[in-house]
């Protein structure tokens, strides 16, 4: 796991480079407490979910030989 501290409008880039022609970038909106606000900007053909909603989209649909 890479850890990487950023403070509130500082982002982080996925890809976007030479040989990743997709891109996820990550932004700290805000930081109140306990709570960190993100904003995502990825391909519109790129999902983006909450863990827990992505293990109940793979338990609805499991992959196929999976089961």
């Amino acid at each position: 796991m890479l850890v990487l501290s950023r403070k509130s409008q500082e982002s982080v880039v996925v890809g976007g480079s030479a040989g990743f022609e997709r891109m996820l970038k990550v932004t700290v909106l805000e930081i109140r407490g306990g709570y960190v606000r993100l904003g995502f900007e990825a391909d519109a053909d790129i999902p983006v979910h909450r863990w827990e909603v992505l293990e109940q989209i793979r338990v609805a649909n499991p992959a196929p030989g999976t089961r």
